[in-house]
């Protein structure tokens, strides 16, 4: 098994264990299989930290820096941990046309984080998308694979005020 870090918690124990299991998989080392193995290790942490990135870095022994170079071309591969709800936002064609600069705009007011961030909190995160193939709904936005069509600014209140709630009410029966 392979060790690279001394983990201050149980957590980050289990989540380096897994992330060596998941290189064993891989016994040919190399660039051939990095996309690959990014893939699975933001699968199964959710992104890439930089400890997961310098641990796939010395496995496959090619330097961070270029795994970061590779990394950051595709938009598929994510930096930072998604809030519990992962809000996204078609910017496609209907949907600009439709307003969802608009609701974009309206997104980040009451989030008060812009596109690409998660708030504080880690409740919600905002990302923008090109096209989620749903053109005759515009403007469109899906919360966790959740899809909400036709979307407007009163919609979009209504819609974070429901996930706010559903927040407060999974807290309060601790």
């Amino acid at each position: 098994m392979i060790a690279y870090f001394s983990a201050p918690h149980k957590e980050s124990t289990m989540m380096h264990d897994a992330i060596d299991r998941l290189l064993e998989r891989f016994p040919s080392k190399g660039k051939e299989c990095l996309i690959q193995v990014l893939q699975e290790v933001q699968e199964l942490e959710g992104y890439l930290s930089d400890q997961s990135i310098r641990k796939v870095s010395e496995y496959l022994t090619i330097p961070a820096s270029r795994i970061y170079s590779i990394a950051t071309f595709y938009d598929q591969f994510r930096f930072t941990p998604q809030g519990r709800y992962h809000i996204r936002i078609c910017r496609g064609t209907a949907c600009h046309v439709l307003g969802s600069s608009t609701i974009l705009g309206e997104l980040e007011k009451q989030l008060g984080i812009t596109a690409g961030n998660t708030t504080r909190s880690g409740m919600f995160s905002l990302e923008v998308v090109s096209c989620m193939g749903a053109c005759s709904l515009s403007p469109v936005i899906s919360i966790n694979g959740t899809f909400y069509d036709h979307v407007t600014l009163a919609k979009i209140r209504d819609i974070l005020l429901l996930y706010r709630n559903r927040e407060e009410g999974e807290n309060g029966r601790d």
